[in-house]
């Protein structure tokens, strides 16, 4: 009789995450951040009033806004975020992203908190990322507080790219 025998073990993943005030951002970080807050009245939310805006700047200094559109048939609306890349991949094919800002706000106004991207934008940002062969940082804004990440491999760890594929 043969017995095998697997070891189990644990994977720990981490992620750093810098949290930030407005204030100690640089100035053109801020003024991502602002390009963001603005995007969100591009939004068309009518259905969950939550308005999200999103600002890539490219590694030429462009700066290109997305904002999320909804849909009555929901899957068939945008997010902000994807919103952004899509537009930024389309009108500029050779420039990399270097920076993503989020913002987000309901009917009281900016949240506190930042809100996270959801996996479909996680996976377009890889994707964005895999594109140029390079990674870009994330600005998530809140009121209380900014997070930023360095790449989108802390947001999606374990992720699907092409090399899965091979």
């Amino acid at each position: 009789m043969i017995y095998n025998f697997y070891l189990m073990k644990d994977l720990t993943i981490t992620a750093v995450i810098k949290v930030f005030q407005f204030e100690e951002l640089t100035a053109t970080d801020q003024n991502l951040i602002i390009a963001a807050k603005d995007a969100t009245n591009k939004s068309y939310a009518p259905y969950s009033n939550f308005a999200v805006g999103a600002a890539a700047r490219l590694k030429n200094g462009t700066i290109v806004i997305g904002s999320n559109q909804e849909n009555a048939a929901y899957p068939s609306g945008l997010c902000a975020e994807r919103t952004a890349l899509f537009y930024a991949n389309s009108e500029y094919p050779h420039q990399p992203v270097e920076t993503l800002a989020v913002a987000a706000r309901n009917q009281k106004g900016f949240l506190n908190e930042p809100i996270p991207p959801c996996g479909a934008c996680r996976q377009v940002m890889l994707e964005t990322e895999n594109r140029f062969n390079q990674p870009f940082r994330i600005l998530l804004y809140g009121t209380d507080e900014i997070y930023e990440i360095k790449s989108v491999q802390d947001l999606l760890p374990l992720s699907f790219s092409k090399t899965n594929m091979d």
